[in-house]
Order: structure tokens, then C-alpha cells, then sequence
């Protein structure tokens, strides 16, 4: 039988803090608008009045150029359940939750990086490579372009942190990271580098079978593109891949304090997951970076 195990909140904070990428202490929060939000989907700091595209197993559109290459890994994508209202703050400008049947969902992602590239040229040798975990809600902007919104992504690379908060304004933090494989079971285990650093580890089995994605798998992993702050205002940048490959996944433990630090909501200690999922991995590609409207 699973069995997940919950752990207290330790108090959120960043590392690094690099002054250029000027990213407060804490999960950057946006104002929401004065009026009062009207129902049904969308309803949270609605930009426009457009509706969202379809969600796709394959990138919509072509890819605009090319900034980045990289691989994932042994991912295991760990979803909770919220209300849009809880997180709407959340997101930047132009953006709002995406939702399905009127829920959206916090994400709690562990993989591991390879390969990480420049355009055309070769892969970075030992600081493209390393694992990942981030923690992340699901969005939509003016345009109809669904994506995600990361909240905290930890990295025990200190370079690509520095570089990813300076020139993206992602907010990336250094910590102690690990991935190990026995099998069919995986640990991850993390811990932010500063003092009460908030930390995580999870035990999975990832024997099951090939799953064939449901309307909510598709609506978490079928994401073509993240949404984040610039000066000024909003920027999306689009990503291409094959589709998804997805795997039944069990967790056999969790603690978690990453979700907490991120969101201030209990969820990854009070309540079990809605989805539990691993994918062995893909090649992905990053285009240019695209204003949102609104923002």
C-alpha cells in the first residue's frame, strides 16, 4: 500500500541572490485587479477575453527560432488539486490559471537535465548535466497559449542558477540535489542551500506500464511553453518535443517541503495526489521568447 509521508513547512529562501536578476526573497506575487471575478473558467485576472487553444499532444505551432537544447530525464511529475483563487497571485501579467473542470493544480516535477546546449553548439561539458526539481502552477495568456508558471526550480549547479535568475528572471535556487535509480524504484532527495532550507525526497516505483494519457494527463504534461516576468512586463517562451511517453507511477514515500516554501499552501502535507506520473525522458528545444499580450 503507498504510503506518503508529510513533514512541518520550513521557512522559504532563496540562494545565490544574485543582484542582477533582482528577484525578491520570497515567490513573486502579482496584484489582482479590483473588480470582482466573474464565474466559470477563467474568471481569475482574465487579460482578455480570448479562449484558450487546445490542448495538443504535439507543439502547436512551429518554433520560433532556437535558444536552447537539452534532455529530461526519468521524470516523475507529482500533482496536487487547488483552487485557482488560492494561487491566482501568483501569476505575471497578462497570465492567469488554466483550469480543468474549473481545478487548477500545483506541480512538484523531478527530472534530470542532460545534454543542456546553446542553439547549435556542442553540449556543456559537467554543468549540463544535473538534476532538477521544480515546483510549478499551469497557465494561460492572452494569446490562448497554455504554459507553466514556475514558482522554484533547484539546481545544485550554481552557474546555470546564476545565469537562469540574472537572464531570464526564472526563479532558480541553489541546493544539494541527487537522483538514483535501483531498477525499477527512484529516489530523489534536495535540499536548498541556506539555513532552514527547505528540502524533499521521494521514494517511487516506476514498474508500471505504458499509460494511455487521459484529458488530465494531457492538460499537466502537454505544455508548450513557460510564462515569466520581464522588465516591462511578460514574456513566453516556447518549447518543442515529441509527445509524451507516460508511465504509471506509485510513490512508496514523500516528504516534501518545497510545495509549502513555494505556495504557502499545505496541500503536499495534508492530501494525497491527484496524479502521480514518469516519463524515461525526451530531447526538447527552446525558441525565442515572445511578449505576451496585456502585460
Amino acid at each position: 500500500m503507498r504510503n506518503v509521508r508529510m513533514v512541518r513547512h520550513s521557512p522559504h529562501c532563496p540562494a545565490g541572490r544574485p543582484k542582477a536578476a533582482e528577484l525578491p526573497d520570497e515567490p513573486l506575487r502579482f496584484p489582482l485587479p479590483d473588480r470582482a471575478p466573474e464565474s466559470g473558467r477563467g474568471a481569475h485576472r482574465t487579460p482578455s477575453a480570448e479562449v484558450p487553444e487546445p490542448v495538443s499532444r504535439t507543439a502547436p505551432r512551429p518554433l520560433p527560432g532556437l535558444s536552447f537544447r537539452q534532455e529530461w530525464h526519468d521524470l516523475l511529475f507529482v500533482h496536487w488539486a487547488v483552487s485557482p483563487g488560492a494561487v491566482a497571485g501568483f501569476f505575471p501579467p497578462g497570465t492567469r490559471p488554466d483550469t480543468f473542470d474549473g481545478r487548477t493544480f500545483v506541480g512538484l516535477v523531478f527530472f534530470e537535465m542532460r545534454e543542456l546546449a546553446f542553439a547549435r553548439g556542442p553540449a556543456l561539458p559537467v554543468l549540463g548535466r544535473f538534476p532538477e526539481i521544480n515546483v510549478r502552477l499551469y497557465s494561460v495568456d492572452g494569446h490562448g497559449r497554455r504554459g507553466v508558471v514556475f514558482l522554484s526550480l533547484d539546481c545544485p549547479r550554481l552557474l546555470p542558477v546564476l545565469a537562469a535568475r540574472a537572464a531570464y528572471r526564472l526563479p532558480y535556487h541553489w541546493a544539494s540535489a541527487r537522483r538514483l535509480r535501483f531498477d525499477d524504484r527512484m529516489l530523489y532527495t534536495v535540499r536548498r542551500r541556506c539555513p532552514g532550507g527547505p528540502r524533499s525526497r521521494v521514494w517511487a516505483d516506476v514498474a508500471g506500464g505504458r499509460r494511455d494519457p487521459d484529458a488530465l494527463d494531457d492538460f499537466l504534461t502537454a505544455r508548450w511553453g513557460l510564462h515569466a516576468p520581464e522588465r516591462g512586463g511578460t514574456y513566453f517562451w516556447p518549447l518543442w518535443h515529441d509527445p509524451w511517453r507516460l508511465c504509471e507511477a506509485a510513490l512508496l514515500s514523500l516528504d516534501d517541503e518545497l510545495v509549502a516554501a513555494a505556495t504557502g499552501l499545505p496541500v503536499a502535507r495534508s492530501a494525497p495526489p491527484v496524479s502521480v506520473l514518469y516519463s524515461a525522458g525526451l530531447h526538447v528545444r527552446f525558441g525565442a521568447r515572445l511578449p505576451v499580450r496585456g502585460s
